[in-house]
């Protein structure tokens, strides 16, 4: 279950990052610029990724492991 939600996460920031560069290269066709959307698609998608990682792990950064019972020993 694990492996499959970090396989999840993986695909999650390629997604990011590969469509934040593509549409900097149409904007960069599209406005006649080399490589300056580009760029800015590329921040624009990493930040965008990580981002959105940082909220999916949150959950699992806030749980507290289960505690013993005092009845147990």
């Amino acid at each position: 279950m694990l492996a499959l939600r970090v396989t999840g996460l993986g695909w999650y920031v390629v997604t990011c990052v590969v469509v934040g560069t593509l549409g900097g290269v149409w904007l960069d066709d599209l406005a006649g610029t080399k490589v300056l959307f580009t760029l800015l698609g590329v921040l624009f998608g990493t930040v965008a990724a990580f981002y959105g990682l940082y909220k999916m792990i949150k959950p699992f950064l806030n749980r507290t492991p289960p505690s013993k019972q005092s009845g147990d020993s």
